[in-house]
């Protein structure tokens, strides 16, 4: 009778544990970021390192070769997406495709500067710091990523970004930051130097 009550305690026990498992899996919401700039595992160790910043944060999971980067986290909290794109960015990295799947059932994805109706173009040339063609991607994705940019493009050798942006939308002040941002130096703008130091070692330039 005394083992049947110890194994019955165990079942009701395991039950118990199996439950709350279940129930915390519910209570989270599942986050899926493809990251461009992901070239080694210390880069790896960079971008989990400033997502840990958010506090309850979990099933982290990164894929240096794809950039496929995602996590849990308690839907309580109600973190934005908005929020998630400028986390990869302070770390250093260019964030594209994001999709969160809600407890609710409910799915989010970032929207595409595509589907801004942009009005007379503006081009300008603005100086961005960089060394390689893997800078040049970056650079590339994170100023076109704007809203209000239409177009954007990075000179390996001139150092110098084309832009083409509607000025009722954007400004080459906010297009310089963008650069800054993920780690590159314009005339106006300076990157952090965290952001700097999370630059691939074929990228980090010398700094003015």
């Amino acid at each position: 009778m005394k083992n049947i009550t110890i194994i019955l305690s165990i079942v009701i026990g395991l039950f118990a544990i199996t439950q709350v498992q279940s129930q915390n899996k519910k209570d989270r919401d599942q986050f899926e970021v493809q990251v461009d700039g992901l070239g080694c595992p210390f880069c790896a160790y960079g971008l989990e390192k400033k997502f840990k910043e958010f506090k309850g944060i979990k099933d982290i999971a990164i894929d240096i070769e794809t950039g496929d980067f995602s996590f849990t986290y308690p839907s309580e909290k109600n973190l934005s997406m908005t929020d998630v794109i400028n986390q990869v960015i302070k770390a250093g990295y260019t964030p594209n495709l994001a999709t969160i799947a809600r407890a609710d059932g409910t799915i989010e994805n970032n929207e595409s500067n595509e589907d801004i109706a942009l009005g007379d173009l503006e081009e300008d040339k603005l100086y961005v710091n960089g060394m390689c063609g893997m800078c040049k991607a970056r650079i590339e994705k994170a100023t076109s990523a704007v809203p209000g940019v239409a177009t954007a493009s990075w000179n390996v050798d001139s150092k110098m970004l084309t832009v083409a942006y509607d000025p009722e939308i954007t400004n080459k002040d906010f297009i310089q930051k963008a650069a800054a941002n993920v780690g590159h130096d314009t005339k106006d703008s300076r990157a952090t130097d965290e952001a700097y130091h999370n630059l691939h070692a074929c990228c980090k330039y010398k700094r003015d």
